[in-house]
């Protein structure tokens, strides 16, 4: 019932506008967000070093901590995304629903074909169960279950799915069902989907759903389920966690993928692969061998100064509100600028923590990073008679005589 109610509240807003449904839950971006490098330049002039050749129709290697695009082959054609529909189905689940939260199969969830979980009409599991059935036994069933759990139809849900896409930026996607399975104008990209994975992933729930080799559990009387998870990286390739396989005759093989090395992580995306093994092994190597994070600016690092007037100090330190991480090019010096937008004076009395500006970084020529430049402490005003003073002091000698001031 609760699932229902907040439904509608988000579907009220979707259709009035009135934001109410920004979505399931607000997205932990920082308050201005981080810029992604969306050219289809050729990847050799960035990293200094010959891209991998791949067999996917489309593909895009990202970085997980700044969202730089490290590859791209055809990154916005919209293709069909098969089952790696069901990251935006697990995600909306997630945020929307509570994992110990049981579950009644319909009749229409449990006749859903293809690729399936085996359920049956009536049959009780936990959202938490089913999550696995979808993520890691690709059950088509179990995603029609868990939508109408969620928004109380398989209709409902698409809606929400749709409306979190375009809040997430995802403009090359339109999604028709939870599951992935073909239908006209079902369709997303290889970057909507690195771009969804990425803000997926920063879910502790689905990271670690998706990183999940093998899950079992029993559902008296229906039996048991030996459910292991169809992305076979987890098993061959060193740092893999994630994330989701897709196959159909349409869109062919593909795979979004995730790994960690190093404190860094990256998000492979290969869509209509001849060998999608063995292209994401490929983009994954080359993004962890030629390109490393840097940290630019720390949080409450000072950036730079501003003049201040009518205050007890003439200037006033800018520090970046958060950390700027960028990803650089390994193999030669990377080409990284900071640019300002700030305020040429600010009038005391000032707060500390005021924004007061913003400072971008830019990697090779693309605008990367932003983040807001706060003040770095209070300035008070000036008394009264002090400030009378000083703009006496200021002003020429035939003001002051005037004012009645001898020189």
């Amino acid at each position: 019932m609760l699932s229902r109610l907040l439904f509608y509240l988000l579907l009220a807003g979707y259709l009035w506008g009135s934001g109410i449904g920004v979505a399931l839950a607000a997205p932990p971006e920082p308050a201005l967000p981080v810029f992604l490098n969306l050219g289809e330049l050729p990847v050799f002039s960035v990293s200094g070093q010959d891209p991998p050749r791949v067999t996917a129709d489309a593909a895009v290697l990202m970085d997980a901590t700044t969202g730089q695009v490290l590859y791209a082959k055809n990154a916005h054609q919209p293709r069909p995304p098969a089952s790696t529909t069901k990251i935006l189905t697990a995600l909306l689940a997630i945020e929307g629903g509570k994992l110990d939260q049981v579950v009644t199969v319909s009749p229409g969830a449990a006749a859903v074909g293809e690729s399936s979980m085996h359920l049956f009409p009536g049959q009780h599991l936990t959202l938490e169960q089913l999550l696995y059935g979808a993520l890691l036994r690709s059950g088509n069933d179990a995603c029609v279950a868990i939508a109408e759990h969620i928004a109380g139809s398989e209709a409902n849900f698409v809606l929400l799915m749709n409306q979190k896409a375009r809040q997430l930026g995802a403009r090359d996607s339109h999604f028709c069902n939870p599951h992935g399975l073909p239908a006209r104008g079902h369709l997303s990209s290889a970057y909507d989907l690195a771009l969804l994975t990425r803000y997926a992933l920063k879910n502790p729930t689905f990271k670690s759903l998706v990183s999940t080799r093998y899950h079992g559990f029993s559902t008296p009387p229906w039996g048991e389920y030996h459910l292991h998870n169809t992305n076979r990286l987890l098993w061959s390739y060193q740092g893999a966690d994630g994330v989701k396989t897709g196959t159909t005759s349409e869109a062919g093989m593909c795979l979004v993928a995730s790994a960690s090395r190093e404190g860094r992580q990256l998000i492979s995306v290969v869509l209509h692969s001849d060998d999608r093994y063995g292209d994401t092994m490929a983009l994954l190597d080359y993004g962890f061998s030629s390109f490393k994070n840097m940290t630019v600016v720390k949080a409450g690092q000072v950036c730079g100064h501003v003049p201040v007037t009518d205050g007890v100090v003439s200037e006033v330190p800018l520090v970046s509100n958060r950390n700027m991480v960028v990803t650089v090019p390994v193999h030669r010096p990377p080409g990284v600028e900071k640019r300002f937008d700030v305020p040429a004076v600010l009038t005391a009395p000032l707060p500390k923590d005021l924004p007061a500006g913003s400072m971008e970084v830019w990697v090779e020529g693309e605008p990367v990073a932003r983040s807001r430049l706060l003040t770095g402490r209070s300035v008070e005003k000036l008394p009264a008679y002090k400030l009378w003073w000083q703009k006496l002091c200021a002003m020429s000698p035939d003001a002051r005589a005037q004012v009645g001031f001898l020189p």
